[in-house]
């Protein structure tokens, strides 16, 4: 079988996350096939989605400019899985707590930006993830942190007390950044479990 991936190629590791959803298709004996999502059209082919870091402000700007925010929501309301990731996070969650992000409203969460801190402030660290038997190794850049979720969503990891990896329906969002390692598990448990 052969699965249509999409990533959201405004900003962010896209080289890094098609890489890591090839990994994990590979491991499930399918393919999968990467289709850079720059405009509308290109998500109603795809299977899964995912929408990497960079900077949420720019990354909301670029998906409300076309029809690529409808097309998202659409593809969230069908059932099919997404991976949101740092700045992708912030774009899918219910309330981004800054006027400038215009929040796809797909995870039922609220987050705040660069929470962890500035860029030199950035770590590594083991977390336990359900659905994962060993510790994932996080890579934290400017993240975000998940300050409320809703009733359905599921809390999937927490550092320092903190959720950092939640699931929501077909949405899983993290506010580290899985695509920095060689280990797909995350994509794994976002696309494949």
């Amino acid at each position: 079988m052969t699965l249509t991936a999409g990533v959201l190629a405004v900003q962010g590791d896209v080289s890094e996350h098609a890489t890591a959803i090839e990994r994990a298709a590979r491991a499930h004996g399918e393919d999968a096939i990467v289709r850079e999502i720059r405009d509308g059209g290109v998500v109603p082919e795809c299977d899964v989605l995912l929408l990497p870091g960079g900077e949420s402000t720019t990354i909301s700007r670029h998906v409300h400019a076309g029809d690529i925010a409808t097309e998202i929501v659409a593809h969230v309301d069908a059932g099919k899985p997404v991976l949101a990731t740092c700045a992708g996070l912030i774009v899918a969650a219910r309330d981004a707590q800054d006027d400038r992000v215009d929040a796809l409203d797909v995870i039922d969460v609220t987050v705040r930006r660069n929470a962890f801190g500035r860029q030199k402030d950035s770590f590594e660290a083991p977390l336990d993830v359900a659905g994962l038997d060993e510790p994932f190794p996080a890579v934290f850049i400017r993240a975000p942190v998940i300050d409320a979720v809703g009733d359905a969503v599921e809390v999937l990891a927490t550092w320092d007390g903190m959720p950092v990896a939640v699931r929501d329906g077909p949405v899983i969002g993290t506010s580290f950044h899985p695509e920095l390692t060689d280990d797909p598990r995350v994509h794994d448990l976002a696309f494949f479990a």
